[in-house]
Parts: C-alpha cells; sequence; structure tokens
C-alpha cells in the first residue's frame, strides 16, 4: 500500500475537513492518452487507490501501462472506540490523499480505447468520488 517513506510531522492537524476549489496543478493528461478525472473534491484512502489500481490492471489483463497522479500524504488519526475524552490525539490509522476537483487520477496507455474506458470504469466504482474519462485531443 502506499504511504510516505519518511515525513516531518506524526500526526497532521485537521485543516482539510474541507477541501475546496479546482485544482491547480495535475489537471491535464502528462503521459497517457486516456485519463480518470476526479469531478468534485474529497480525500481517497491509500486502499481506494490500490482497489482502484488493481481493478485497472486486471481488466487490461496487463497490458499497456497505468500511471497513479496521485499520493496519499496525509495521515487520519483516530481513537479506539469506546474511549473517554481526552487523553490526546489517537494514532495515526491510515493515509488518504486530499483531491480537489479537476485532478487526474490515474493514467493509461498501450491499449485500445474501448478496453481502457471499460478498466476506468471499473477503477472508478472503487473510488468515493465521482469522475470522468478523459481522451487526449478530445473536447474536454
Amino acid at each position: 500500500m502506499l504511504q510516505p517513506k519518511k515525513i516531518r510531522w506524526r500526526k497532521h492537524h485537521k485543516e482539510l475537513q474541507r477541501i475546496r476549489g479546482i485544482t491547480e496543478r495535475g489537471a491535464s493528461l502528462n503521459f497517457g492518452n486516456i485519463g480518470l478525472k476526479a469531478i468534485e473534491p474529497g480525500r481517497i484512502t491509500a486502499r481506494q487507490i490500490e482497489a482502484a489500481r488493481i481493478a485497472i490492471t486486471r481488466h487490461i489483463r496487463r497490458q499497456g501501462r497505468v500511471w497513479i497522479r496521485i499520493f496519499p500524504d496525509l495521515p487520519v488519526s483516530k481513537k479506539p472506540a469506546e474511549v473517554r475524552m481526552g487523553k490526546g490525539k489517537g494514532s495515526p490509522e491510515y493515509w488518504v490523499a486530499a483531491v480537489r476537483a479537476g485532478r487526474i487520477l490515474y493514467e493509461m496507455d498501450g491499449v485500445d480505447e474501448e478496453l481502457a474506458r471499460g478498466a476506468l470504469e471499473r477503477a472508478s466504482a472503487k473510488l468515493p468520488l465521482r469522475t470522468r474519462i478523459v481522451v487526449r485531443g478530445a473536447g474536454r
């Protein structure tokens, strides 16, 4: 599963309570010819990123190439169940990637468009955000 090798702070503030706006970077296809773009903001866990990647690679039967354009670099802490208030912040449980609207999540190349669309639709079902399939050179 994806997670940073080394981080400066073990626990993060909860400033990303609400992710707003359109992404400033990573909004266009840079590597492949077809990609999956987020059309609403949210947080994607490392497990969801990996589940979508597996769905893509299985559908295309390991042909072509897949690029993951997001990385889960924010730790999310959680307290155990039935613990009283106070006593500090909980320990980091999992990692998330904060995704703004317009961000490209996955890119593909080396497979025909129909097969790639099927793979990206399967990946989209694994993610908690609404997404759109984008093609290089198309209108959107």
